[in-house]
């Protein structure tokens, strides 16, 4: 088992002995096609890693995002800000996750867990980090859009102005 996780980032660089540790906070959690992972809004402990399958982020109704590469990583807003849970999460197709539970890293060796805890931070990090630019190049795109689309409606009053003038200059010249 523990060779079989090496593909997702998190454990790859961790020692044998911690990838036990981790490995013994998991469980494999399998989901069907459309079957929901949790609820926006929720509590909860889990940080998921996607194993095999397809999974969609839906925030108030709206799917902001699909993974689908092993090792992507969802469900670690809560744990970073231990708040709700900022978006639902449902399986596109079947899926397995190895599902963390957050809360057993405090039964840990002090050292084991200050280096778990460090290297769960840092793929944080570093995924936050891409997400975050996805979003602000997605934020870019929307602006460019609603820019484009501004000068299209005001060229469109523009001519509806004109037109209107056409039309009361018509009717003056009757």
């Amino acid at each position: 088992i523990v060779q079989s996780l090496r593909i997702l980032p998190i454990i790859d660089s961790l020692e044998d002995h911690l990838v036990t540790e981790l490995i013994s906070l998991c469980k494999l959690s399998h989901f069907y096609e459309g079957e929901n992972i949790f609820e926006e809004d929720g509590y909860d402990q889990h940080i998921y890693f996607l194993l095999t399958g397809k999974v969609k982020i839906v925030k108030k109704g709206m799917e902001i995002a699909t993974l689908s590469s092993t090792g992507d990583v969802f469900g670690e807003m809560c744990i970073i800000d231990a708040g709700a849970r900022s978006a639902s999460v449902y399986a596109v197709e079947e899926s397995n996750c190895l599902k963390m539970d957050i809360s057993y890293v405090d039964r840990l060796p002090a050292k084991e867990r200050d280096v778990l805890l460090y290297i769960i931070y840092r793929v944080f990090s570093e995924m936050l980090s891409k997400r975050l630019r996805h979003t602000t190049e997605d934020l870019i795109k929307a602006k460019e859009e609603l820019e484009k689309a501004r000068l299209e409606l005001a060229k469109g009053k523009e001519a509806a102005v004109k037109a209107e003038e056409e039309t009361v200059s018509l009717d003056v010249d009757d």
